[in-house]
């Protein structure tokens, strides 16, 4: 493993944290007091499912590979339906308080919203267990623990921003952070079919 074998790793973190980062930024914007706890926990669901992922990919290939394939073109309809779900419900919540100031508390997100969010933003990064299927289980793992360190800094960053913005945004950040959401299910299913 050499310098470059990282910063290939630490390429592809960056890439696959990109979804991860925009719900971390939703997150942020619908949670603007958010506090320093929760913010490691949630970007560390990301990070998770992003480091979990590949690995899963790595092992099919190395052990179920047509099963695999055949679950492949399944996974940006699963992606747009979670996260199409969850940004719907947060656009509904969003309208409901639209132009209201969170006097008590914000809206939260909850661990199984939480969940849903680390899979359906990471569950493209299955088949990045192709791209390493070359890689030795040592490698790979490692590889698996770049993407993930990665991950967990693009999140934490997204929702630092999110709470910036979300604060001056107060009852609109519900909308905009739902909007998001939605169009990060969309992105993610119209690019699989371009590809």
């Amino acid at each position: 493993m050499d310098f470059m074998f990282f910063f290939n790793s630490a390429l592809l973190g960056v890439g696959l944290a990109m979804d991860a980062f925009s719900v971390s930024l939703a997150n942020g914007l619908n949670d603007p007091k958010m506090n320093k706890g929760k913010m490691c926990g949630m970007a560390g669901v990301f990070a998770f499912f992003q480091a979990l992922m590949p690995m899963i990919g790595w092992i099919c290939v190395h052990t179920i590979v047509q099963y695999f394939t055949a679950f492949e073109k399944f996974i940006p309809w699963i992606a747009l339906l979670l996260l199409g779900f969850i940004g719907g419900k947060m656009l509904v919540e969003g309208f409901k308080t639209k132009g209201e100031e969170y006097t008590t508390e914000p809206p939260k997100v909850g661990i199984m919203s939480l969940l849903v969010q680390g899979v359906a933003t990471s569950i493209d990064a299955l088949s990045v267990g192709f791209t390493i299927a070359d890689y030795d289980l040592k490698m790979a793992v490692i590889c698996a623990l770049v993407i993930a360190a990665v991950t967990f800094v693009i999140c934490v960053g997204g929702i630092a921003i999110g709470r910036k913005f979300g604060t001056k945004l107060s009852g609109k950040a519900g909308i905009f952070g739902g909007t998001i959401l939605v169009l990060i299910g969309l992105e993610i299913f119209i690019t699989s079919f371009i590809k």
